[in-house]
């Protein structure tokens, strides 16, 4: 199959052009499209509502391309990333600004959670589509409206009722239109609920309020002004993935271990506090017909954090840790070459019992941990904390400057022109948020004592302040800047010549990217405190692209395109939180990319094929856990990876009726690494570099259905509209861990074999070839088919008001069995010698996130 799949892209993509196409439909004056609801509407899996998978879904849209116009909104339930791209690769803009986070690349929609209503006007552009405000991205790029003049105007009042991660929903806006004087308003606010009893997933809560205030001066028809500024200051309590043991367990695919019992009442002890406000001042000069130039000055201050338990001294509270399992005392894996005996099934017996007995046995020990610290904060003890809440934040201050140039040169080609620069210093520290009854703790490194005394200067995490005594509210452990600036300026040239549509684009830019520490860490006491170098490097890139009319209603589209791309800031770095070293040898990405696809529109069908191939290099990754086997944190950095994307697109529109229609998506593709990545690794322990190689090539990229198929039969008729979808999902895999692929583990070991897989060969960090095992296969989840629904009436009242009324239902048949991603754990369950370390197994226990059961929303909309 995956030899069919190769073939049948390459075959499909070998023309080296770009496709181009212009999208239809109702613009507004600024030149944007209205879209409808499926189009806009950020889903909770859109919000990066858990910080154990990264969310990267991405949406684009195109109103020429079913498939893309309809998947980002349609497969949301299983956190569906476009193309299995990261969503660093997808590009998002406020009236011409880029705003992805500038350390990660990445997008986070809840920027813009609770706006949906303002996130309608949207101009949107494929990988290889022109458009009026950058160079598209590798996987696409959208650009919203928030012009008040751009708003529909009127009143709009809704509530939803839902059992998702949020129970109730309200929204109000206001948009005045531009009035006499040329002024035009825009206000809004939504706020978003749910508690631990109402939501979906028990020990979580939701609590959100969005606010936008926006205003436009149109001073004549060459000039307009716009001052808009928004918020979303959220605070939830997240969800927390599991092994299959602890779900089975539990009878509840949705069991989350990060919330407990205090004194009877529900605790979490994953808080996350999210609160960006920005603002954004537009300019709009129409210099004459042909010739338009917009400039945005971008304003944003975001406030980050999230809370999480932490022990010193004592044992892992995580109620669902490993050796709280009852098969870490019994092997229940094949070939059972562990323990198996009388003893330990009575073991197994026990744990599971206690583990079944009740819901609090499976929760987190608050009350416990409570007394153990104030057993440990006696006269007599005077130790530190065993147990604490500490929160990592993740603070941003950003001022971004852009600009774009709109030029009509005859009546059939246009050039667009701009510009954009920006300064991002992003704020990284530690704090104490609750010491659970302790007395004290002391900011020191534990992880170093056994390699180090416990008095030495290596176990200080600040040398400027030793011993310190942290309170709540006080940093420790680190406390690190890092900036960001980065400029490019770009150009596209787009032409109608007869039966085709063409398109030039490129762009050049650079980044730099510096550290300044603000902890003396004793692991690196020259290396950790100030500033470090500045890195620097240069982006860049061009894409063509056409689309050719071979007769009415049937369109070839084609398209080539390169980048070379700065690695972010997150992956940079080798230890940030402790010193100021970059990656060795660090380069900018280089990503090739191709596209074919076909498209057929008549009066009652919609048809479009694509398939598309890319190349990425010089991927630079990212990763930092506790390395169970060295009993160390471990920061992880991987470079050289080389990457490869391709697939196929189908999506269809039927109109088998005026009040009928029937839509289908498909995709059938892959996402996977062709080499093994150079790692290097740090551990806590000592502060010391290591060198080896990560037998990668062959991973997946995680948290994606790699194929995905949906039919939906439209029924709309006298305000009445009824969709009954049915999605099927397949080919999932989760996030891979470097840890139990690290070839020096496992070079030239007694017997040739690990997990009975035969030996095959790997070039070490020494540059020769060594023998090593076969590693682990990569973790899966199951996919599978669920159906959806929704059913609205639409209702025209007098005096220009309407009501419309929504219910959408999602996996009406409870499939509680889809997985919808995850990750491996970050331990190993061999030794250097391919010995069995201990009887419970990580290979085959990975966390894991399952797909909602039955759920829906319910909504009311009054318009006046």
């Amino acid at each position: 199959m995956q030899k069919k799949l190769r073939l049948a892209v390459i075959a499909m993509c070998i023309t080296p052009m770009a496709v181009a196409q212009t999208n239809t439909g109702t613009e507004n004056p600024t030149g944007t499209v209205i879209v409808d609801e499926s189009a806009f509407t950020f889903t909770e899996s859109q919000l990066g509502e858990d910080d154990n998978v990264t969310q990267e879904v991405a949406v684009v849209g195109s109103n020429t391309n079913v498939y893309a116009r309809e998947v980002g909104f349609r497969f949301s339930p299983m956190r569906f990333k476009y193309r299995a791209f990261n969503s660093k690769y997808n590009e998002i803009y406020i009236n011409g600004n880029p705003v992805n986070d500038a350390e990660r690349g990445e997008f986070r929609y809840s920027f813009v959670g609770g706006l949906n209503n303002f996130t309608r006007s949207v101009e949107s552009a494929l990988p290889f589509e022109d458009n009026h405000f950058a160079v598209s991205a590798m996987g696409g790029s959208n650009n919203y409206n928030f012009r008040p003049s751009a708003q529909p105007t009127g009143h709009r009042l809704s509530v939803s009722g839902a059992n998702r991660n949020y129970t109730l929903r309200g929204m109000y806006t206001y948009n005045s239109g531009v009035n006499k004087d040329g002024w035009a308003f825009s206000a809004g606010i939504t706020y978003r609920w749910a508690n631990m009893e109402t939501s979906y997933v028990e020990g979580t809560f939701y609590n959100a309020l969005s606010y936008f205030l926006g205003v436009e001066k149109v001073f004549n028809e060459h000039h307009s002004v716009s001052l808009v500024t928004w918020g979303n200051p959220t605070e939830r309590a997240s969800q927390g993935s599991s092994t299959d043991e602890m779900y089975w367990i539990a009878n509840n695919r949705y069991y989350n271990p990060y919330w407990g019992y205090q004194n009877g009442k529900k605790r979490s002890s994953r808080i996350v506090k999210d609160f960006a406000p920005a603002s954004l001042l537009t300019w709009d000069w129409k210099m004459n017909e042909k010739t338009k130039l917009t400039t945005s000055i971008l304003t944003k201050y975001a406030m980050y954090s999230s809370t999480r338990l932490n022990y010193n001294n004592s044992d892992n509270p995580q109620p669902d840790y490993y050796k709280k399992m009852p098969s870490y005392y019994m092997d229940v894996w094949p070939p059972y070459e562990g323990d198996t005996d009388d003893a330990a099934r009575q073991k197994w017996q026990t744990t599971y019992d206690y583990l079944k007995a009740s819901k609090g046995n499976r929760q987190m020990q608050w009350d416990q941990m409570y007394y153990a610290n104030q057993q440990s904060s006696r006269a007599d003890n005077d130790e530190d904390a065993m147990y604490y809440l500490q929160a990592y934040h993740d603070d941003q201050l950003t001022l971004s400057l852009a600009s774009t140039l709109k030029k009509n040169l005859t009546n059939t080609s246009v050039l667009d022109l701009g510009f954009s620069a920006s300064a991002n210093v992003g704020f990284h520290y530690q704090t104490m948020e609750d010491l659970l009854g302790a007395a004290r703790f002391r900011n020191v490194n534990t992880y170093v004592i056994g390699t180090y005394e416990a008095d030495a200067p290596e176990a200080q995490y600040d040398m400027r302040r030793p011993n310190a005594i942290i309170g709540k509210g006080d940093r420790f452990g680190y406390d690190y800047n890092i900036y960001v600036n980065k400029g490019n300026v770009w150009a596209t040239y787009s032409e109608d010549a007869g039966f085709m549509h063409y398109f030039f684009s490129g762009r050049i830019g650079g980044v730099t990217m510096q550290r300044k520490g603000k902890m003396q860490n004793g692991l690196a006491p020259e290396n950790s405190y100030g500033r470090s170098h500045t890195a620097k490097f240069i982006e860049g890139g061009g894409k063509f692209g056409t689309n050719i009319n071979l007769f009415p209603g049937n369109i070839l589209t084609l398209g080539i395109g390169y980048e070379q791309k700065a690695p972010t800031a997150r992956t940079a770095f080798l230890a940030p939180q402790i010193n100021n070293d970059f990656v060795d040898g660090l380069k900018e990405e280089r990503n090739f990319s191709t596209e074919i696809g076909y498209q057929f529109q008549n009066s009652w069908l919609q048809a479009n094929i694509n398939a598309y191939y890319s190349h990425l290099r010089n991927v630079t990754e990212y990763s930092m856990f506790y390395y169970d086997t060295e009993h160390s944190f471990s920061y992880v950095s991987l470079k050289g990876i080389k990457k490869q994307y391709m697939g196929i697109e189908l999506g269809l529109n039927v109109k088998v009726t005026d009040w009928l229609n029937v839509k289908a998506l498909g995709t059938m593709s892959d996402a996977k690494y062709l080499n093994n990545a150079r790692v290097t690794y740090m551990l806590s322990q000592d502060g010391k570099y290591r060198q080896d190689i990560a037998v990668t090539r062959g991973i997946r990229e995680g948290g994606t259905p790699f194929n995905a198929a949906s039919l939906d039969l439209s029924f709309h008729k006298n305000g009445w509209f009824v969709d009954l979808i049915g999605n099927y999902y397949n080919k999932i895999y989760l996030y891979y861990t470097p840890v139990t692929r690290y070839a020096g583990d496992f070079v030239e070991y007694a017997g040739g074999e690990y997990g009975g897989q035969p030996v095959r060969t790997v070039t070490g960090v020494d540059g020769k070839e060594h023998n090593i095992s076969t590693l682990p296969d990569q973790a899966k989840g199951h996919g599978g088919f669920m159906i959806d629904a929704s059913i609205g009436k639409s209702l025209y009242l007098r005096k220009g008001r309407s009501m419309s009324i929504n219910l959408m239902l999602t996996n009406i048949l409870n499939n509680r069995n889809i997985c919808t991603g995850g990750m491996e754990q970050n331990r190993r369950d061999f030794d250097e010698q391919g010995e069995a370390i201990r009887t419970y197994s990580f290979l085959n226990n990975p966390k894991k996130f399952y797909a909602y059961g039955i759920n829906g929303m319910l909504n009311i909309t009054y318009k006046f």
